[in-house]
C-alpha cells in the first residue's frame, strides 16, 4: 500500500481559551493510504497535555517510521499491521491517522459506511455540544450568541472553566451566560484540570444548583488520587479526559469516576476507541466523545461510533475558517454521518 501525508494549517474562526492557554490555529497532518485503486484518509492533530506533547514535527517523524515499517503490507493485513504499530510505538496522533485511513479504506472496499459496517443505528446519535472558551463575561455572551446564530438548531453547550484567575472568575462568566441558555439546552462544564480539590468541590455543588449535566476533568492528572474524594462530595457526574488515553487507563480509575471522554488523537484511532467504549461499559461508566483542533475528517470518523456514546462534543470543525473535508453534517443539532462508503468524506481544496 502507498502511504502519503502532508501538513495543512487550519485557522479557527474564534480562538479557543482553556485553562492551559489559547489556540487560534493548528498544523495537522493529513494521510492517504492507497491500494487496489482505493484511497483511505486519516488525520493527525497535534495536542499537548502536561508532559504528553505531540507536535507536528513529532507526528511527522513517527509517520516516517510507520511508512517505512508497514507500507509493504496490504490494508487487509490488519492484525500484522497492528502488531507492527505496537513495535514501532508511534505517538497516538500518528497512529490514529493510520488507523482511521485503514478503516476508511475498508469501508470503501466493501461499499458500506462504517456505522453500518458495525451494525449501528444512526438515530441513536445525540446532540453534539459546541464550546464556549474561557473569556470575559461579555466575550462569552458574544460567543454563545454567535453559536446560536450560526447553528440555531444546536441543543448542547460545553462551557470551559478552570480560569487561572480563580473560581470567582469562573462563576462570573457562567452567571453571565445563564440568561443566554435556552430551555432545551444541555449544559456541561470542562475545567481541563484547572481546579484544586477544594475548588472542584465548591464548583460541583454550585454548578449542580444551576442545572449543569456533568463535570469534565475537574482536577489535573497529577491529582488522580483525589478523584475518589471528589466523587464522594460531588452531586454531578465526573468525567475524565486528560486522565484517560486508552482502555488501559480506565479500570484503575473506574471506581472514582462516572465516565470517560474518548478522543481519536489520544486513543490512537477507531479500533482503540471501540475497545474503550466496551471497557467503559463493562466498568459501569458512561462514554463521551471529544476532539482537539480536528477537521471534519476526524469528527466524521468518530461520528461513525456516535450511536454508542452518551455525550458528544465534536464541534472543532464548526469553528474552522478552512476545512479541507466535508463529511458528517448537522441535523437538528446532531452530527450525522452519511450513507457513503467508509467515512463518507469529500475532499475540498
Amino acid at each position: 500500500m502507498d502511504i502519503t501525508y502532508h501538513p495543512i494549517t487550519l485557522h479557527k474562526k474564534v480562538p479557543l481559551t482553556i485553562s492551559r492557554g489559547t489556540r487560534s490555529q493548528s498544523t495537522n497532518l493529513f494521510i492517504q493510504i492507497t491500494a487496489d485503486n482505493i484511497t483511505g484518509y486519516g488525520e493527525a492533530t497535534p495536542f499537548s497535555i502536561g508532559d504528553q506533547t505531540q507536535t507536528t514535527d513529532n507526528i511527522t517523524q513517527d509517520l516516517d517510521r510507520i511508512t517505512e515499517g508497514i507500507s509493504y503490507y496490504h490494508p487487509l493485513d490488519r492484525q500484522i499491521i497492528e502488531e507492527s504499530l505496537d513495535q514501532i510505538a508511534p505517538c497516538s496522533a500518528a497512529r490514529a491517522a493510520i488507523n482511521v485511513a485503514l478503516w476508511d479504506w475498508l469501508g470503501q472496499k466493501v461499499g458500506l459506511p462504517l456505522w453500518q459496517l458495525w451494525g449501528l443505528d444512526r438515530q441513536r446519535i445525540g446532540p453534539t455540544a459546541v464550546t464556549v472558551g474561557i473569556s470575559s463575561p461579555e466575550d462569552a455572551i458574544a460567543r454563545i450568541r454567535r453559536w446560536h446564530t450560526d447553528y440555531p438548531d444546536l441543543r448542547s453547550i460545553k462551557i470551559k472553566l478552570g480560569s487561572p484567575a480563580g473560581i470567582a472568575t469562573d462563576q462570573a462568566m457562567f452567571s453571565a451566560l445563564q440568561s443566554e441558555f435556552r430551555p432545551h439546552d444541555k449544559i456541561s462544564i470542562d475545567a481541563n484540570g484547572g481546579w484544586t480539590l477544594e475548588d472542584a468541590k465548591t464548583m460541583a455543588t454550585w454548578l449542580a444548583e444551576r442545572n449543569v449535566t456533568y463535570l469534565e476533568q475537574p482536577l489535573p492528572v497529577s491529582a488522580n488520587h483525589q478523584l475518589g474524594e471528589l466523587k464522594h462530595h460531588s452531586p454531578l457526574p465526573i468525567f475524565i479526559d486528560e486522565s484517560c488515553f486508552t482502555s488501559r487507563d480506565i479500570m484503575p480509575l473506574a471506581p472514582y469516576i462516572d465516565g470517560i471522554n474518548i478522543k481519536l488523537m489520544k486513543s490512537g484511532g477507531l479500533t482503540e476507541a471501540y475497545r474503550m467504549i466496551h471497557t467503559a461499559r463493562a466498568c459501569g461508566l458512561s462514554v463521551m466523545f471529544g476532539c482537539y483542533s480536528d477537521s471534519a475528517l476526524s469528527n466524521t470518523a468518530l461520528a461513525q461510533l456516535s450511536p454508542l456514546a452518551n455525550h458528544l462534543d465534536l464541534d472543532s470543525h464548526l469553528n474552522l475558517k478552512d476545512n479541507p473535508f466535508i463529511g458528517a453534517k448537522l441535523d437538528l443539532g446532531r452530527l450525522m454521518p452519511n450513507e457513503q462508503p467508509g467515512l463518507g468524506i469529500t475532499h475540498q481544496p
